[in-house]
């Protein structure tokens, strides 16, 4: 199919080129007889001929040595033909070595003119005599290329094919040489002009003209390269800033390391201590990786801010700061009203914050409108720095446990608050330790327990907890498994509604038998009681009977006697019947009362709608602090706030009452 095709094409195309050949042969001006006829000195090739014989106009002479004299004579000068084409230009050589340099086959006029003097006008017809000369012989090469490819293709002779094309290339450029020389001539312009102007046009350069310069943006570059270039700049500065941005966090985080220490302490009893223990994210920690505060939520964290302080005492070091949102990993179902949420860091890694055992969480809970703060005691231990959890039983009438009980879902964030309180217990502050607990304020004394025994804590646990019967009892089976892997960890259990003890199980309600029996020598130890307010006053009772000092005592309050709104009713109808004279203002709310006697200033702010934060109402969270701006008030708790805080004049508003005119920024 192919060679049909070349034999077809080839006949036509030989017949254009011949064509082309004779109009421009045509178009001579003398014939070569009459040029030798007046010039019967020059008919002969001369050797070393000068002018623009001896340079030559070719890229090459033809192949049987043609065009001798000044258009290729023998030693001809730097653009001469040689003999038979030799030199510099001659032979298709410098069209060769431009080939070979990946520069295009000139078409218009050879770079050779841009050496050749102007030519006077008596040397301009002996000129076109050469150039005559070489497009006929041009046109001979062409022919014969033609018919060698024509035949050749036929039989697919793909070596003859090659060496046709070759001299089809040949004779092609012989014949451009003539034909530039006589372009030259005819347009009257010099030579070396025409060769500038063929230079700039292959070489893609402005020539200089009002046009070209019109279209250059920036540098005389044109509007594409202008883009390119300004693309490239900024992405080498955005490249840049990326670099130093890096190195800046790199060195922010070499100097925490830097300054970071991971100090120990000893804990336990004489002849015995334990290494402080160290969570990945806390203070001491020799993690590199650190572990975002956030999750990747379309809401801003509003509640982040850098930590005020790093606290080192006890088991570990605790940063007071504030955070955005843990993820929920995993629910743990413990009885069928108790869940356990177990809390892990958005991004994977350690939780970005450390706490002591007995701390508590305050969750932000989407509840309503406006969403609520509550306080939950963490249940888990310290040492797993991967997690937290907490342990929540669901109250009917408690708007968050029934939130998180019947809508919090595995993958969910919750908004959560570091952990704060003081109701803690590291292994510092006692040589052994009771813990006593009822229902679900068992949550704080199995933080205390798990991170004891996980230290391998030297000293002895009293372990007591009071539930209603096995069903009802959270941790059961972790419990048992901690005493039988511990000797030191002493477990007494009393159960309210079974007739008679089982599986190791007291029957009935706690007494003071009971704990002086469970514990020898009460009196000197250290004991910490969580549960239900009633069940806690009961418990004091029972030790002050043991004769157990009252600051060797320490407690959790999970709530107030009474349900905030059943409060603020009962103290607005207190108002209406006797005030006390007192008035708090709320400057940043700019609204004012008077305060009936014992009632505190969350209580008057909810009375005339001032928004205050609040969650425990005890006095433990510190959630409702607010700053005292004027006048004094008296408080029977105060263990949310820090030291400086009160240096600072916080107060807790679920806790302050005031005998005479105060001003509060709330």
């Amino acid at each position: 199919m192919h060679s049909r095709i070349a034999v077809f094409l080839l006949p036509a195309a030989t017949m254009l080129v011949i064509g082309l050949a004779a109009s421009g042969i045509l178009h001579a001006q003398i014939s070569p007889e009459e040029h030798a006829s007046h010039h019967p000195e020059q008919a002969a090739g001369s050797k070393g001929g000068s002018g623009m014989g001896g340079m030559g106009m070719g890229m090459g002479g033809p192949p049987d040595g043609a065009g001798a004299g000044k258009m290729g004579g023998k030693g001809g000068g730097m653009m001469g033909g040689g003999e038979g084409g030799g030199g510099m230009m001659g032979g298709g050589g410098m069209g060769g070595m431009m080939e070979k340099m990946g520069a295009p086959k000139p078409k218009d006029l050879y770079p050779s003119l841009m050496e050749l003097p102007d030519l006077p006008m008596e040397r301009r017809g002996e000129l076109e005599q050469e150039a005559h000369q070489r497009m006929i012989a041009g046109t001979r090469v062409l022919s014969e290329g033609f018919d060698e490819l024509s035949s050749s293709a036929g039989s697919d002779d793909f070596a003859a094919m090659q060496s046709a094309t070759a001299k089809i290339r040949e004779g092609l450029g012989d014949f451009e040489s003539g034909l530039a020389a006589h372009r030259a001539l005819r347009e009257g312009k010099a030579p070396r002009s025409v060769a500038l102007q063929w230079f700039k046009r292959e070489m893609n350069l402005s020539d200089g003209s009002p046009m070209a310069a019109s279209n250059a943006w920036l540098w005389g570059m044109t509007p594409f390269h202008t883009i390119v270039m300004v693309i490239l700049v900024l992405f080498a500065a955005a490249m840049v800033w990326m670099y130093f941005f890096k190195m800046r966090r790199a060195a922010s985080l070499l100097e925490r390391l830097a300054t970071s220490g991971g100090a120990k302490s000893g804990a336990g009893s004489e002849g015995g201590g334990s290494e402080k223990l160290s969570a990945p994210n806390s203070p001491s920690s020799n993690s590199l990786l650190p572990t975002p505060n956030c999750c990747d939520t379309d809401d801003a964290c509003a509640t982040e801010q850098e930590a005020e302080g790093i606290s080192h005492d006890g088991l570990l070091g605790v940063g007071k700061k504030k955070l955005c949102r843990l993820r929920v990993a995993k629910i743990i179902e413990e009885t069928e009203d108790v869940k356990t949420f177990r809390l892990v860091a958005c991004h994977g890694g350690g939780i970005p914050f450390s706490y002591l055992p007995g701390q508590f969480l305050t969750l932000t809970l989407p509840v309503a409108e406006k969403p609520i703060k509550r306080s939950y005691t963490i249940s888990s231990s310290p040492t797993q720095g991967y997690f937290c959890e907490v342990t929540i039983k669901r109250e009917g009438k408690g708007a968050g446990s029934r939130y998180l009980h019947d809508q919090v879902k595995v993958g969910d964030t919750l908004e959560v608050k570091a952990p704060s309180g003081k109701f803690v217990f590291s292994g510092k502050e006692s040589d052994d330790i009771v813990l006593i607990s009822g229902g679900v304020g068992i949550t704080p004394m199995m933080s205390i327990s798990r991170a004891l025994t996980d230290m391998a804590w030297p000293g002895e646990i009293h372990f007591i907890a009071a539930c209603r019967d096995p069903k009802h009892f959270i941790f059961e089976a972790e419990i048992k498994r901690l005493q039988e892997q511990f000797d030191n960890l002493h477990v007494h259990v009393a159960m309210s509604r079974i007739k008679e003890n089982v599986n190791g199980y007291t029957s009935g309600h706690l007494n003071k038998e009971r704990l002086a029996e469970w514990v020898p020598d009460i009196a000197s130890k250290r004991i910490h009681i969580c549960g239900a307010p009633a069940m806690m006053e009961a418990t004091k009772a029972m030790l002050a009977e043991l004769e157990v000092p009252a600051e060797s005592i320490h407690t959790e309050n999970f709530g107030s006697t009474q349900k905030p709104k059943a409060k603020v009713a009962k103290k607005q109808e207190a108002h209406q019947e006797k005030e006390t004279g007192a008035k708090v203002t709320f400057a940043t709310s700019d609204e004012s009362t008077s305060m009936p006697p014992n009632e505190t200033i969350l209580e008057a702010s909810e009375r005339i709608g001032v928004d205050i934060d609040y969650s425990c109402r005890v006095g433990t969270c510190g959630e409702c602090r607010v700053k005292l701006l004027s006048g004094n008030v008296s408080m029977e708790v105060d263990d949310g706030l820090e030291p400086e805080e009160k240096e600072a004049g916080m107060i807790l508003a679920c806790q302050a009452k005031a005998t005479e005119d105060v001003i509060v920024e709330a």
